[in-house]
């Protein structure tokens, strides 16, 4: 039984080496392509390009990163300034210290632009949880907004009131977070990444129904599937991002307070007088309800990607740009007429 107890220990602090080695790797390979600016108790990643007004913010969906935005950041770029950012506990920026919950992140996002000195006004666009973020961002700061492009958006109607199975299953998804961040520690994680990255799945799976984590591993393999739709540069940042803690612990942080985040946004007001762009997936699990849409705003359009799932961004990104282009020009036309 020591024997046993010795071997195990021994693993535990190779894995425990090893992840600290390649956090270390990450930093110097894969440091921040933007900036990081001081937004309450967080240091948040911003990445910046282009010039013009209205300025583009770009909200990711409850785990992703700036990264996501590549595609889509790069063509906006060519015509307005345009802004990704990691909330806190993924991507570059620090660590979660506040909770996860959409009023929380607005508070966030609004101090980020503060601090970035971005002045509006914007053109918000969010992808899946992000449409929660920016719809109470429009809510609390009307004025500064020019238009509002949703990505897929997260479907309140859906998560509210919660079922009995809906709860079971943030509860796990929270549960299997925890545990990812502690395998993330102990360097389980990014040795399965990296195998998976590299095309192998005999080993991983053998891990994952070792640790118990098949639902884990599960979900790793679709991370994975999304990385390789991005451009092929960007694969190791993304999967390091994966490979720390945080990340975990962020996205356990989000589905715990999904619920609240729901609430904060299910009985509220349309906008008035912000156009709001939908673009759904055509295979999206997703499914508004046409009686649905003018509870978002009073003008509201909607597109259906007809080639794309979740995640337009990846798959017709073209569309996102184009939307973002009509409500740039729009506003400009309506600045330019005389008072």
């Amino acid at each position: 039984m020591i024997y046993v107890l010795i071997f195990a220990l021994a693993v535990i602090g190779a894995g425990v080496v090893y992840q600290w080695i390649g956090l270390r790797r990450d930093a110097a390979l894969y440091p921040p392509p933007g900036r990081l600016v001081k937004a309450g108790a967080h240091r948040l990643h911003v990445y910046e390009m282009g010039q013009g007004s209205p300025a583009v913010i770009l909200e990711s969906g409850i785990s992703a990163t700036s990264v996501n935005w590549r595609y889509v950041q790069t063509a906006i770029a060519k015509f307005t300034r345009v802004l990704s950012y990691d909330r806190a506990g993924l991507g570059w920026s620090d660590p979660a210290r506040t909770p996860r919950n959409a009023c929380q992140i607005s508070d966030e996002l609004q101090e980020m632009l503060q601090a970035a000195q971005v002045p509006p006004p914007y053109v918000l666009v969010a992808h899946s949880f992000g449409a929660l973020v920016v719809r109470l961002y429009a809510m609390r700061h009307p004025d500064d907004i020019a238009g509002i492009v949703l990505v897929d958006p997260i479907r309140p109607q859906e998560w509210y009131p919660l079922s009995d199975e809906q709860r079971h299953n943030l509860r796990g998804g929270a549960f299997l977070s925890s545990w990812g961040a502690l395998l993330a520690r102990l360097g389980v994680v990014r040795f399965t990444l990296s195998r998976l990255a590299r095309g192998s799945s005999s080993l991983p799976r053998l891990i994952g129904r070792a640790t118990s984590t098949g639902a884990g591993l599960a979900t790793m393999e679709r991370l994975v599937g999304e990385v390789r739709k991005m451009p092929k540069e960007l694969w190791p940042a993304i999967i390091s991002h994966w490979c720390q803690p945080k990340s975990f612990s962020s996205m356990g942080g989000h589905l715990a307070e999904l619920p609240t985040s729901i609430a904060s946004i299910i009985d509220t007001a349309p906008l008035s007088g912000i156009p709001v762009t939908i673009l759904t997936g055509a295979t999206s699990r997703t499914k508004w309800r046409a009686g649905e849409l003018p509870t978002i705003s009073t003008d509201t359009t909607r597109i259906i990607a007809e080639k794309s799932g979740h995640w337009i961004q990846l798959d017709e990104p073209e569309l996102v740009v184009n939307a973002v282009r009509e409500l740039c020009e729009r506003s400009l036309r309506r600045r330019s007429l005389p008072v």
